[in-house]
């Protein structure tokens, strides 16, 4: 490899490297302060550099969190995708899915936050139609899902599906705002605990 190639494929890797940072940064700021109250210079001062060197990166505040929140949606569903492809039972599934999105919490903290106080006035525009189509999907997943526990025998038959998938979405993605990476419980721990609890309720039984 010549030197000049290796130099540009680190200055390529460098730059990589600084736009995640700038976006670690953005995400941060537009999870603490609302996407819609915060400026450009605010996320260029908490970056430590000017506002106009953070369009050398980003070309609005809406790319950034346009590439924030598609990230973050992206690499859930792949994950939930490799769930539902592994031929598990409903009971199974659920689990998986729930460990799963704690992950995601885990991963993307901010991006949630984002995800859960900005979306429904963000999909108002073109550019997020995405987000329009991921509420949809996530909706037919779980209340599928929980027909199919019925189905199975595994979930109890005289709940409210609809009321259960609504419990379980919002409960699961509201722990964004109190999670913290590192703690003294880990993603995997904590959906562990939020299944002991859910799953007694939903289960079916010889009472049920």
């Amino acid at each position: 490899m010549s030197p000049r190639r290796r130099d540009t494929e680190g200055t390529a890797a460098a730059r990589a490297e600084r736009r995640a940072g700038l976006l670690a940064t953005a995400a941060e700021v537009f999870a603490s302060q609302g996407y819609a109250a915060t400026t450009i210079r605010q996320v260029a001062d908490a970056a430590g550099m000017l506002g106009g060197s953070l369009y050398y990166h980003f070309d609005s505040k809406e790319a950034m969190v346009d590439e924030i929140l598609s990230t973050f949606l992206d690499e859930m569903w792949a994950a939930y995708d490799r769930v539902l492809e592994s031929g598990l039972g409903a009971r199974e599934t659920l689990e998986a899915i729930v460990v799963e999105s704690f992950r995601s919490i885990d991963r993307h903290r901010p991006a949630v936050v984002i995800y859960q106080n900005e979306s429904r006035h963000l999909a108002a525009s073109e550019r997020f139609a995405y987000l329009r189509d991921s509420w949809r999907r996530f909706e037919e997943l779980w209340t599928g899902l929980l027909e199919r526990g019925v189905d199975e025998g595994v979930f109890r038959s005289d709940l409210d599906l609809n009321l259960i998938y609504r419990f379980i979405r919002d409960t699961v993605w509201v722990a964004a705002n109190w999670y913290r990476p590192g703690g003294r419980l880990s993603a995997e721990d904590i959906a562990k605990q939020y299944l002991a609890m859910v799953l007694e309720g939903i289960q079916s039984g010889p009472a049920s």
